[in-house]
């Protein structure tokens, strides 16, 4: 099958297309037909070898993560009712970027009629992740929130959940397009980070979602009345702000660190995906690359001039 490689680390051109043999499904696995590829912020990291990642790669490997497709074949102990059934999947941390992987049956997705391949593949983990920081947070009709990185996959998900909470949205996005795309989903206001005196456009807020980290970050925590809390869902600066919990009790505010179980982070992946089959969340997906493309779409990424969801597409749906 085809497939990408990552040989060793490096930068995007470290990502080399190949050959792979073709997956068996062992007891307990489906076999996935991929048409889709969802690639993380976070994948450009571990490609490079460097930066908070959560799991370190061991070259050479297949990288990736999130993946959609139909299932053609399943191992022992698996219902065959599966075979033919849309589906997303996340792969354990490596294998995604080919034509076909196993995964563990038992964390299927079934996609639910109504929703596009690629929508579901697209909230397969930003969905879980918005999900989980809304929940957090739990902004309030009438409180102002500040959504970070709000023209990104997990950020344009959140202008959307917020909005729909009653609370008032102000999006922080670098640079006019960006600003533009959090407004048309529904964001009530809207800051360029990147331009100077950013925060005081933005104004008080009651709850931050951070999804820069750095500099941005630490901007935003002073814009919390008191009572606020922050919640941190994406590092686009590559660092953390360092904001210590004695400066926020000094200020009134909470950080909050959610913590989920599996349960959870499959009640949250089934949520976002359930919410798009019905009309109520809307992914963008604002790149498509093939699957020998996989250098362009990590470049495009750390360019900072993707918005929504990246995709590698690999058989057409």
């Amino acid at each position: 099958m085809r497939a990408v490689w990552l040989r060793e680390f490096g930068g995007p051109g470290a990502l080399v297309p190949g050959e792979a043999p073709d997956p068996v499904p062992a007891e307990g696995q489906a076999l996935i037909g991929v048409e889709f590829v969802n690639i993380t912020f976070v994948e450009t990291q571990m490609r490079s070898g460097r930066g908070p990642a959560p799991v370190r790669l061991e070259p050479p490997v297949i990288p990736g993560n999130g993946v959609g497709g139909v299932v053609t074949a399943v191992g022992g102990g698996v219902d065959e009712a599966l075979v033919g059934r849309r589906v997303v999947s996340g792969t354990g941390g490596t294998g995604a970027y080919a034509e076909q992987v196993a995964v563990d049956a038992a964390g299927l997705f079934e996609v639910p009629e109504g929703l596009a391949l690629d929508d579901a593949v697209a909230l397969l983990a930003d969905g879980r992740t918005a999900m989980m920081m809304l929940r957090a947070a739990d902004p309030r009709p009438g409180e102002r929130v500040l959504v970070e990185a709000a023209a990104g996959g997990v950020g344009t998900l959140l202008v959307q959940l917020v909005k729909a909470r009653g609370a008032t949205v102000v999006a922080a996005a670098g640079g006019a397009h960006k600003t533009e795309i959090a407004m048309r989903l529904g964001a009530d206001e809207s800051a360029d980070y990147r331009e100077p005196g950013w925060a005081d456009k933005a104004g008080d807020v009651d709850v931050v979602f951070d999804g820069i980290g750095g500099d941005v970050a630490r901007e935003a925590f002073g814009l919390l009345r008191g009572g606020g809390r922050m919640v941190s869902f994406g590092l686009a600066s590559g660092r953390w702000a360092d904001i210590t919990e004695d400066e926020a009790a000094g200020r009134g505010v909470t950080l909050l660190q959610p913590q989920a179980t599996p349960a959870q982070l499959r009640e949250y992946t089934v949520s976002a995906l359930e919410e798009a089959a019905h009309g109520r969340l809307m992914p963008v997906i604002g790149q498509r690359f093939p699957l020998g493309g996989a250098a362009d779409a990590h470049a495009a990424i750390e360019s900072r001039s993707t918005v929504g969801k990246t995709l590698l597409e690999v058989r057409r749906a």
